[in-house]
C-alpha cells in the first residue's frame, strides 16, 4: 500500500494543471529586475504558477516573441513583456485586463499583475504558448513527439543491465519460494518493477522541470542531440566488437557490489530497494534515450503534457520487467534460460538501442537546424 500511496501522491501533485506565465526580460533592465523580484516574492502564494523566462536577445526569444505578440494582437514595446491567461503586459501597459489598455504605475502595477495572475489561475487558463500553437499549427517536432516517446521507450526497455539484475534477483527468490513462500517471486518482481518505474518517473519529472524552468535553448538541444548520436554509434559498435574499449553498461568495478546486494535479497521490501538501486546506479545503460526525450518534451510540450508523456514512457520502459516476472513465476522460463538468452543477445540489444538513439538524435538535430524546434 505504501508503494501505491507514493504513486498516488506523486500523480496528484504532478497532474495539478499549472498556470503558465511567459516573461521576456533583458539583462541589465531595472524594470525587468523589479518585475522578476515581485514574481519571486508572490510565487509561494501561487504554487500552481509556472514562470517561463526568456532573455529578449536570445535566438529562441526572437522567434517566439513575434508569434506571441501576434497571437495577443499587441505591438512590441519595452521590456519586460509578459503573457498570462488573456493578459499581455508590454512595457507596463496591460492589454486584456480591462476593455481598454491600462498603464498603472508604482505599486499599483504589481497589484494589477497579481490580479491578472489570479484571474488566469481561477479560470484555469491554458499556457500562452498554446496560442502560438493554435495560430501557427503544430510543428513537425510536436507531431513526432508521441512516436519518438514510444520508440525511444521501447528501445530503452530492452535494457541488458536491468534484465541482469532482475534475473539474478528472481533466481535468488526462487530458492526462498521453494521453502514455502508462495508467490514471493511474483510480489518481489512487481516490487522491483514499481521501484524502477517510480524512480525513473520522479527523476524524469525533476530533470524535465529543471530544463523548462531554465528556458531550454537551441545550443542545449543541439548538444543533447549530438550526444545521442555519439552514444548511438558507440552502442552499435558493441554489435561488432562487444566488450572492446568502452561499453555503455554498468562499470566492471560496480558489478560485484550489485551482484552481492541483489543475491542477498529474500523479501519484497528488499526487492523494492534493489529496484531503486538499479535506477540510481545503472543509468549508463539507459540515460541516453531518456535525456534526449526529456529535452524534446521540454521543447514541445507544456509541463502537464510532458508528465503524461513521461508516464507513457516509463510504462513502456517497465513492460519487459513485468513480462520476465510473469514468465518466471508461471514457469514459462527459468532464470538460467533467461540469463542465457540475455547474454547471447547482448550485442544485438546494444545494436537496436544504438540505432534508435542515433535516429532520435539525428532527427532532433535536423529539426533544430531546419527551425522546427
Amino acid at each position: 500500500m505504501t508503494f501505491l500511496a507514493l504513486i498516488a501522491v506523486t500523480a496528484s501533485t504532478a497532474f495539478a494543471a499549472p498556470t503558465t506565465l511567459v516573461l521576456f526580460h533583458e539583462i541589465g533592465c531595472s524594470h525587468c529586475a523589479r518585475t522578476e523580484a515581485f514574481l519571486e516574492s508572490i510565487h509561494p502564494s501561487y504554487p500552481e504558477l509556472e514562470i517561463l523566462h526568456y532573455e529578449i536577445h536570445e535566438s529562441e526569444s526572437l522567434d517566439l516573441l513575434p508569434k506571441l505578440l501576434d497571437a495577443y494582437s499587441v505591438e512590441e514595446g519595452a521590456v519586460p513583456i509578459l503573457f498570462v491567461g488573456d493578459v499581455a503586459v508590454v512595457g507596463g501597459v496591460f492589454y486584456g485586463l480591462e476593455e481598454e489598455p491600462i498603464t498603472p504605475t508604482g505599486r499599483s502595477e504589481n497589484l494589477e499583475l497579481e490580479r491578472a495572475i489570479r484571474l488566469a489561475i481561477d479560470a484555469g487558463a491554458p499556457s500562452p504558448l498554446s496560442r502560438v500553437d493554435e495560430a501557427s499549427g503544430s510543428s513537425l517536432a510536436e507531431n513526432l513527439t508521441i512516436p519518438a516517446v514510444v520508440v525511444a521507450a521501447a528501445a530503452d526497455s530492452v535494457n541488458p543491465c536491468t534484465f541482469a539484475v532482475l534475473v539474478l534477483l528472481l533466481g535468488t527468490l526462487l530458492v526462498a519460494q521453494r521453502k514455502g513462500k508462495k508467490t514471493l517471486v511474483l510480489r518481489a518482481g512487481f516490487a522491483f518493477t514499481i521501484a524502477v518505474f517510480v524512480s525513473y518517473f520522479l527523476m524524469g519529472i525533476g530533470i524535465f522541470s529543471a530544463i523548462q524552468a531554465a528556458g531550454i535553448q537551441r545550443p542545449f538541444i543541439m548538444a543533447v542531440s549530438s550526444l545521442a548520436i555519439l552514444l548511438g554509434l558507440w552502442n552499435m559498435k558493441d554489435y561488432f566488437a562487444y566488450g572492446k574499449w568502452f561499453t555503455i553498461e554498468v562499470p566492471q568495478r560496480w558489478r560485484p557490489t550489485v551482484k552481492r546486494l541483489t543475491s542477498s535479497v529474500v523479501s519484497v521490501p528488499g526487492a523494492f530497494f534493489v529496484g531503486i538501486l538499479d535506477s540510481l546506479f545503472l543509468l549508463p545503460c539507459s540515460s541516453g534515450p531518456y535525456i534526449a526525450i526529456l529535452a524534446l518534451l521540454s521543447k514541445t510540450t507544456t509541463r502537464g503534457e510532458g508528465i503524461l508523456y513521461l508516464l507513457l514512457y516509463n510504462l513502456i520502459f517497465v513492460l519487459p520487467l513485468v513480462a520476465i516476472t510473469l514468465a518466471v513465476h508461471f514457469g514459462f522460463t527459468t532464470t538460467a534460460r533467461a540469463e542465457r538468452w540475455r547474454s547471447a543477445r547482448l550485442g544485438k540489444l546494444h545494436f537496436v538501442s544504438g540505432i534508435i538513439m542515433f535516429l532520435l538524435g539525428a532527427g532532433m538535430l535536423f529539426a533544430v537546424l531546419m527551425g522546427w524546434m
